[in-house]
């Protein structure tokens, strides 16, 4: 659990703790006691990708920036990229738009772990690009790209075909078929996506099977991700200007706010991965929940006790609308690959 401490400690959320344990593989423990209301954590996101219909038109620079590095210098359409990667960046978000919008958060942890893996590289060589020896030993390409892969590793995941919850207009004799017709549909975006960015290096990255797992972590372990609108954080900034800055500024952006009309205020909408948070077990009795307070305007997960919770306890999110009757829950939760045995569902299962 390493990674997890160190996660946990860039954060400076001691309060908690990540364990595993045979039952759910891995939990997050409380290290104090909570009362309801209280702030247990704010998880920060891994990856995350905007919803295609929610665009907006501006960007905090930092969160640019760190996106940049982190993912987007290798994902870029703009003046950047060379021509043959641009269009084959366009044909895959093309693809990923008229399709599922989850191939751009599968594209971005491919693109996270190249980057990661090529500055692990770098640092792993001196002035003379001699390699280091760490651990005894001369590391290889391949324990390099593992590392680079831990955070994503670490992460619950079953393929995305397998996992996948049927739609109510598939017959259940036809579950074969759609399945296998989402396999294929993955094949499609990741062929496209390695004429985009292949990497010899990272190879392994782009076989399907771990694209499939890729993915099916986000179909598993996804969290809503809303952040409040840089737009309107602008204009709340023209609107405290000085009276006569304020008339100057209005030249230029009253066309602009009268184009949008009531969009500039439409909050950022999309699907991310938070490590911490992804840790944490379902009850449909939960202790917690994940809930943005006023205050929390950025894009991490924030975590709220649901009662009070000891020390020791594991701390449990609901993965579903835990206030639906036995069976809907248990059949919403099949989806996940598991049936759940908390102490609602006990007591309910006895009364049936």
């Amino acid at each position: 659990m390493k990674y997890y401490d160190e996660l946990i400690g860039k954060a400076k959320c001691h309060a908690v703790r990540v364990e595993t344990n045979k039952e759910h593989g891995k939990g997050v423990i409380s290290n104090r006691k909570f009362a309801e209301g209280d702030l247990i954590l704010k998880d920060e996101v891994l990856v995350a990708a905007q919803h295609s219909s929610n665009k907006v038109v501006a960007r905090k620079s930092t969160i640019a920036d760190c996106d940049w590095e982190a993912v987007h210098s290798l994902l870029c359409t703009g003046k950047n990229a060379s021509s043959l990667q641009r269009d084959a960046l366009i044909k895959f978000n093309e693809h990923a738009h008229r399709t599922n919008d989850i191939f751009i958060l599968a594209a971005k942890v491919i693109a996270f772990t190249i980057l990661r893996y090529r500055r692990m590289k770098v640092l792993s060589f001196d002035g003379s690009k001699q390699p280091i020896v760490l651990n005894s030993k001369v590391e290889s390409n391949l324990s390099l790209l593992l590392e680079a892969w831990k955070p994503f590793a670490m992460g619950f995941k079953r393929r995305w075909w397998d996992c996948i919850a049927l739609p109510d207009d598939v017959d259940s004799c036809d579950e074969i078929s759609f399945r296998m017709q989402i396999r294929d549909l993955a094949f499609a975006s990741l062929q496209l996506l390695k004429e985009a960015i292949f990497d010899d290096e990272c190879a392994p990255l782009f076989s399907l099977e771990i694209y499939g797992h890729i993915i099916g972590m986000f179909e598993l372990n996804n969290l809503d991700l809303v952040v409040a609108s840089p737009v309107e954080d602008y204009f709340i900034y023209i609107d405290d200007l000085p009276l006569d800055e304020k008339e100057e500024a209005e030249k230029l952006t009253r066309p602009l706010l009268d184009a949008l009309g009531d969009d500039y205020s439409i909050c950022c909408q999309g699907t991310a991965f938070f490590p911490i948070q992804s840790c944490m077990n379902h009850s449909c009795c939960p202790n917690a929940k994940a809930f943005k307070r006023e205050e929390d305007k950025d894009g991490q997960a924030v975590i709220i006790a649901d009662r009070p919770i000891s020390p020791g306890e594991e701390i449990t999110i609901s993965y579903i609308d835990e206030g639906l009757p036995y069976d809907e829950r248990q059949a919403l939760l099949a989806d996940y690959g598991f049936k759940c045995c908390c102490p609602k569902c006990k007591k309910e299962q006895v009364l049936r």
